[in-house]
Formats: structure tokens, sequence, C-alpha cells
């Protein structure tokens, strides 16, 4: 019988980004990160002194962080409502899978295009896209079928998102853990 724990632990790590990420962390990480997704200006001195640690070994976690993936970019979140795209729709689409990685490519040239994920299933991307109107979202959807290798999408409005992407709640469970 096969043994299907390795290379489902390896797709696992692997399903978000791309590249491994080491998920090893502890309540002390947990509890960093939190304070850092509530005040994320803080620097290595404020967050040791907010949560009694020495400031060399924030620095040092931080820094583990960032190069094993854990820690990913600081890019301040920006409601695209404000800059003029309150709509917002999620795109299914089948692409020919030779033709995958460049129909990723172009769709990330695609300035309305805010996420790609690759999906198992019937489609092979779910992709989220903001727009100005109904409009503006007509010629995104004609935009994305144009990509050589696109053969079919299927749009879904979002009529109002009701929660939001987020961690915090992980993070706290694993900080109450020890």
């Amino acid at each position: 019988m096969p043994n299907w724990a390795e290379p489902l632990d390896a797709i696992l790590r692997c399903m978000s980004s791309g590249e491994p990420v080491d998920a090893s962390l502890d309540s002390t990480d947990a509890r960093l990160l939190l304070e850092l997704a509530t005040n994320p200006r803080a620097t290595g001195v404020e967050l040791a002194a907010r949560l009694g640690l020495s400031r060399n070994t924030v620095q040092a976690r931080l820094s583990r962080w960032e190069a094993n993936g854990a820690l990913g970019g600081f890019e301040r979140r920006v409601e695209p409502r404000a800059l003029g795209y309150p709509l917002s729709a999620f795109v299914a689409v089948v692409v020919d899978q030779h033709q995958l990685d460049s129909a990723v490519d172009e769709l990330a040239e695609v300035p309305e295009v805010t996420e790609v994920c690759g999906m198992t299933g019937s489609t092979d991307l779910t992709v989220r896209v903001v727009a100005r109107d109904a409009d503006d979202l007509y010629r995104i959807a004609g935009q994305i079928l144009k990509i050589p290798g696109v053969e079919r999408t299927n749009m879904a409005l979002v009529m109002r998102q009701l929660v939001g992407p987020r961690t915090a709640p992980l993070l706290d469970r694993l900080s109450r853990s020890n």
C-alpha cells in the first residue's frame, strides 16, 4: 500500500505560494505574529517590550520567518473600493494545460486581477478581479478570454465579503496551545 502522507505533506506545504514553508511555529511565534498583525508598524524593540521578549529573540524570529517563507511581504491592504473598483468577482477559468504557465503570467499582467489560485476539480484557476462597473467587468472578462490557452470561464459576482482574509484566529489558537 502506498504511503500518501509524505507526498500529501509536500503538496500541502507548497499549496499557497508554490514555495515550501517551514510551518513549525510555537506559541511564542504566534504571540509575536499576532502582535505584529495588530501593530504592523511596531519596531522590534516595541514588539519585544510588549511581549516580554529580548530584542534579539524578536529579530531572530522575524529573520527566520522571512527566510523560510512563513512571513510574506508587508503590502498594506488597500480596499479596491477606495480606488474606484466597487465590484468584485471570482472567475473560474479552464485552461489548456500546455499553456497554463503562460496564461497565469498573462493574468498577472491584468491590473484588475487581484489574485490567482490554482485549483483542483473542474476548473484550473480561480481568479479574483475587481471592476469599476458592469461594463468594466465585461471588458475584463473579455480580456481574460482572449488570453491564449484560456478555454472557458464562469464568473460569480461577489455580493458582499462576509469574512475577509485572515490568519489571526489561527495565530490566537496557536498562541494558547502551550
